[in-house]
């Protein structure tokens, strides 16, 4: 796999998330319809900012999200106890969420286009890495796996919620 297929999934990704919230109202971004669905939409657009925040770092940049943010949506995956806040009055607005997350992407994709090929190969030590052990592994999981396994509660979410297809306006 090559960094420009990974951008290319990358960019999906932020056409995905944009397409399963373009129709939603204020109000329905961080509606929560039932138990297991918390990850409301608000938190998972956050959620997916702070993962590409981290990543940034993981390349050599430093790690930025507006303030308090990371509070609100930084997760340490598995086994994190922690839900999202039931305070609807701290979520961002779904513009501001947007418009993070596109910036994030960009950040993301500048330090991906510009790393040496050579360090793909490099041992990485994170969480996960007795199954990928090397950067090219955690850039992977977190352009492709991390988005694609969030996008899809998002996508639960709306079915839960009655809505339509998000893919099917792409």
């Amino acid at each position: 796999m090559t960094i420009e297929t990974i951008i290319k999934q990358y960019d999906f990704n932020l056409k995905y998330a944009i397409a399963l919230v373009q129709d939603l109202s204020d109000d329905q971004m961080t509606t929560v319809p039932s138990n297991g669905l918390e990850n409301h939409p608000a938190f998972t657009l956050g959620h997916l900012i702070s993962g590409s925040a981290g990543l940034a770092e993981d390349l050599g940049a430093k790690f930025e999200m507006p303030d308090k943010w990371a509070d609100l949506f930084l997760r340490k995956g598995p086994g994190d106890p922690r839900k999202p806040d039931s305070d609807k009055s701290k979520y961002p607005s779904k513009h501001l969420l947007l418009k993070e997350l596109d910036d994030q992407h960009n950040k993301v994709k500048k330090l991906l286009s510009h790393i040496d090929n050579n360090d793909l190969n490099k041992k990485f030590t994170w969480r996960f890495s007795s199954y990928m052990p090397t950067l090219m592994d955690l850039i992977v999981f977190m352009c492709i796996n991390h988005e694609a396994m969030h996008l899809g509660q998002l996508a639960a979410w709306r079915r839960a919620m009655g809505l339509t297809s998000g893919l099917a306006t792409l």
